[in-house]
């Protein structure tokens, strides 16, 4: 049975018009990049080396050809009208929407069926990830001084899922499942930290007109979502609409991503209940003898099953499934080829710039871990919260260090925290410092605190309550 079965997939595997031995080499070149690709670290892997090749590239001698193409300007012209802006404004302000449309996608998921759907599970990794982020921004200022140079101590606030992620899968089995949950939440509710920040501190005068005109735009959206209309095409118009009123407010258009992503519906409507009872009778249409069925009402056939497999997830289910691989695989990676390069001569920075490279690199290293596991005891010391079974105080401090791994979201704010290059320079030369050193120390203590896989090398529930009590 299995053999008939095996025998009509590979029969056909492929198109009749298609030369199978060619399509044969194709797959079978496809095969080490699909095994790469389905790596939980793969998409961290790829970062690392878009960051790498920026800063080999901006400091050798095509350096200045690498800054003159990021700066190469890029547009549009109907008839008068004229809009041109740069291809590291592209990325920057155009596809990073794509990222952060995701990531308030994800947000809403999880506020609806995940780790954030009730306050007793949120608990733990929301004040974690506060204190994540408190600490390291006033570690910054006590380190910056005074000045314009105060104005980044929202860089070393963030985490970098994809590196986060990346590092416990390295460290296998020496990581318990409960750990992997509780760093994708505290990253999750930093990532909406981080976003309120961009919001609230780091945009320009806000225009009213652009408001008004995001506003209308999201408001049709909903309104859309009234009238049950769900073929995603439709909603493209008001999205870039949302995005151009955000722009124009001095807002930036990164937030009309989030918000359009928190707007997505996350209930399906079928369900995969409803999924087969909806596929019954026209899969039974279709079994019908050729000579009796129709080619209408094989048509029709087809549309209802065509419905049915869209409708059998929500929409923010398939939407992160098919945007997820290209923010990972690309977006996120041209991101850190337009912002990962800096020089790394340290011998023009001046004391200011110093300062800023300094207070966001030990930000990361220092601040972040000190504010997860002091945020934590205070939690645990209050029984506002809970430690997660299998987890104790040496996964925490794993997860404290990894948590300093700022990669994208910081480079992200640095770029809106400082116009002036040198300042800026120096902010991508500490996040990419402190984050490096996060996580190779959060390598290195994984190996050593978590020796044994799973449960067995952390502390238990009962445990780490007493030691809080004590």
């Amino acid at each position: 049975m299995v053999n008939s079965l095996e025998s009509r997939t590979s029969r056909s595997s492929s198109p009749p018009e298609a030369w199978k031995p060619l399509v044969r080499a194709v797959r079978l070149a496809q095969r080490p990049l699909q095994r790469f690709l389905a790596i939980e670290a793969a998409s961290g892997i790829i970062l690392l080396l878009a960051a790498g090749l920026a800063l080999a590239a901006a400091n050798s001698p095509w350096a200045r050809s690498y800054a003159v193409f990021w700066h190469t300007p890029v547009g549009l012209r109907l008839g008068s009208f004229t809009f041109e802006r740069s291809m590291e404004w592209v990325v920057n302000d155009g596809l990073m929407v794509i990222f952060f449309f995701v990531v308030g996608l994800e947000i809403r998921r999880e506020l609806q069926d995940g780790e954030l759907s009730e306050w007793r599970r949120a608990a733990l990794p929301a004040i974690a990830a506060l204190g994540g982020m408190v600490a390291p921004a006033c570690l910054y200022l006590m380190l910056a001084g005074s000045g314009e140079v105060r104005s980044g101590w929202g860089i070393p606030m963030a985490t970098d899922i994809a590196f986060a992620v990346g590092i416990l899968a390295l460290l296998g089995s020496r990581v318990s499942a409960a750990l992997r949950v509780l760093l994708l939440a505290l990253a999750v509710i930093d990532d909406l930290g981080a976003i309120l920040v961009i919001a609230l501190f780091y945009s320009a005068g806000v225009k009213v007109s652009g408001l008004l005109i995001a506003a209308l735009a999201f408001a049709t959206i909903v309104l859309m979502q009234r009238f049950g209309l769900r073929s995603k095409p439709l909603y493209v118009a008001p999205a870039l609409i949302a995005w151009a009123g955000t722009y124009h407010a001095g807002i930036h258009p990164t937030i009309a991503g989030v918000i359009l992503g928190l707007l997505t519906p996350v209930r399906a409507w079928l369900g995969p209940q409803g999924f087969v009872d909806h596929v019954r009778e026209p899969l039974a249409g279709l079994a019908t003898p050729a000579d009796t069925a129709s080619a209408h009402g094989a048509s029709d056939a087809l549309r209802e099953i065509a419905f049915a497999s869209r409708e059998v997830v929500s929409p923010a289910e398939s939407l992160i499934d098919m945007l997820h691989p290209w923010v990972a695989y690309l977006i996120m990676p041209l991101f850190a080829l337009a912002n990962a390069g800096v020089a790394l001569s340290t011998g023009e920075l001046d004391a200011a710039s110093a300062s800023v490279a300094v207070g966001v690199g030990l930000g990361l290293l220092l601040g972040k871990p000190f504010g997860v596991l002091v945020a934590c005891w205070l939690s645990m010391r209050l029984r506002v919260a809970r430690l997660p079974a299998g987890v104790g105080w040496r996964d925490l401090a794993v997860l404290g260090v990894i948590a300093g791994v700022g990669f994208t979201m910081s480079l992200f704010v640095a770029q809106l925290a400082f116009v002036d290059e040198a300042r800026l320079s120096a902010a991508k030369l500490g996040v990419l410092a402190g984050s490096a050193a996060a996580a190779v120390l959060g390598l290195a203590l994984g190996r050593i605190l978590l020796r044994r896989a799973g449960a067995s090398a952390a502390l238990s529930v009962d445990e780490a309550e007493r030691s809080t009590e004590q």
